[in-house]
C-alpha cells in the first residue's frame, strides 16, 4: 500500500489534490484509517493518478476526467480518445478566440499610448526627510518583482503628487504601497520607475536625519544626500494603476500583536498550494476579532482565506510595527496588512484558492 505523500510524490499530484479527488469520488483511496483518517492506495492506483495529473495539467473538466478514468482500465477505449479529442478541440477554439481577443486589446492599447501624454517626462527638484523615505522603501521593497518577464514590475515606482511621493512596488501576488511628505513640488503628477538595484542604493545613503534632494530629469533620477548622491536611469515602462488595486476597507479586522503572530505562523499548520512548492497559512478572523490559524480539518468553512506563508511574514516584517490591522473580506479578496498609526502605508496579499 501506498500512503498519500508517496502517492503524490510518484504521481506528480499534490497531497491536497488527492484529498480533493478523494472526496469528489474520482480517484478513491484503498483504505481510510478509521482513526486517523489516513488514506492509503494500492500499487495499482498509482497509474490512475498520473493519468489524472496529465488531464488535469492539459485542464480537462471534472465531469470528463470522471469518464476517462472510469473507461481507461476497460477495454473499448474508444470513449477515451473521443473525451481527449474533443477537450483538445476545446482548447484549439478557446485558444483561438483568445488570440483574436488579444489582437484586439493590442490595437486598443496602441490608441491610448498615442493618446496619453506620458507622466515621465518632466523636471523634479524637491527636498524629503531622510528617514521618511528610507521607511517607505522599506516598507515596499519587499513586494518588487524579479520576473524578467514583466520588467516594468522590476522597480519601484515613485509617484509624486502635491506634497506627497507614494512609493508603490509589486510582483502581482502582493503588493506594497508607502508615502512621505515632500517639499518644493507643486500639484501636477509625475511618475517614474526606479530599478531595483537603484532603489537599494538610494537607500543606502539615508542614514542621517537631515532632508536629501531628489531630482528627475526625463529619464534619469538623483538623490543627493549630503556629498554623496545615487543616480541613474529610469525603467522605461509605465506601471500598472496601483489606485485601482487599492483594497477597500475589509469585513474583518484584527489588531495583532506581530511577534506573537509570526511564531504561530512559523510553528502552525500549514498545507501546499496546487504545485506543492509553497506552505499556506489558512486565516480566519472570529467574531470577537481575534486571527486564528485554521487546521486542515475546516474544509468547507466559508470565512477561511489561504494566503502563502513566506509573503505573510515579509509584509509583517515591512510594516515595521509592534501591532498591525490585518483585513479579510472574503477567501477570493485580498488580505490587506495595514499599521494602526498610518493608514497610507499598507501591503495586500492576494489570496490563494483552496481546492476544498
Amino acid at each position: 500500500m501506498r500512503s498519500i505523500g508517496e502517492m503524490a510524490r510518484d504521481s506528480g499530484l499534490g497531497v491536497s489534490a488527492l484529498r480533493f479527488y478523494d472526496r469528489a469520488g474520482v480517484l478513491v483511496p484503498a483504505w481510510v484509517d478509521p482513526v486517523s483518517g489516513y488514506r492509503w492506495y494500492e500499487p495499482g492506483q498509482l497509474e490512475e493518478a498520473r493519468l489524472l495529473a496529465r488531464v488535469r495539467r492539459a485542464g480537462m473538466p471534472l465531469a470528463d476526467i470522471r469518464l476517462v478514468l472510469a473507461s481507461w482500465s476497460g477495454t473499448d477505449t474508444d470513449l477515451v480518445r473521443k473525451l481527449l479529442t474533443a477537450h483538445l478541440r476545446r482548447l484549439e477554439l478557446g485558444l483561438a478566440d483568445a488570440r483574436s481577443e488579444f489582437s484586439a486589446l493590442r490595437a486598443l492599447l496602441d490608441q491610448r499610448e498615442n493618446l496619453m501624454t506620458s507622466l515621465r517626462v518632466a523636471t523634479v527638484r524637491l527636498t524629503i526627510a531622510a528617514p521618511e523615505l528610507a521607511a517607505a522603501l522599506d516598507t515596499v521593497r519587499f513586494a518588487a518583482s524579479t520576473d524578467p518577464e514583466l520588467p516594468m514590475l522590476g522597480g519601484i515606482l515613485f509617484d509624486i503628487e502635491g506634497a506627497t511621493l507614494h512609493v508603490v512596488a509589486t510582483d502581482r501576488y502582493r503588493l506594497a504601497v508607502a508615502r512621505a511628505a515632500v517639499d518644493g513640488h507643486d500639484a501636477s503628477r509625475v511618475q517614474v520607475i526606479v530599478p531595483t538595484p537603484l532603489a537599494d542604493a538610494m537607500r543606502a545613503l539615508l542614514h542621517g536625519g537631515e532632508p536629501v534632494r531628489l531630482s528627475l530629469d526625463g529619464d534619469r533620477v538623483t538623490l543627493e544626500a549630503g556629498d554623496r548622491q545615487a543616480a541613474g536611469r529610469c525603467l522605461d515602462h509605465d506601471f500598472p494603476d496601483y489606485r485601482r488595486l487599492l483594497p477597500q476597507t475589509g469585513d474583518r479586522r484584527a489588531l495583532v500583536e506581530v511577534a506573537d503572530f509570526r511564531k504561530a505562523l512559523e510553528t502552525g499548520p500549514v498545507r501546499s498550494d496546487e504545485t506543492g512548492t509553497h506552505d499556506l497559512s489558512v486565516l480566519r478572523v472570529t467574531d470577537d476579532g481575534t486571527v486564528v490559524l485554521c487546521p486542515d480539518g475546516d474544509a468547507g468553512d466559508p470565512d477561511r482565506v489561504a494566503v502563502n506563508r513566506e509573503f505573510l511574514l515579509d509584509a509583517l516584517a515591512a510594516g515595521a510595527r509592534d501591532r498591525l490591522v490585518l483585513e479579510l473580506t472574503a477567501p477570493t479578496a485580498p488580505i490587506a496588512i495595514r499599521r494602526p498609526d498610518d493608514e497610507g502605508g499598507f501591503s495586500i496579499l492576494m489570496p490563494v484558492r483552496l481546492e476544498d
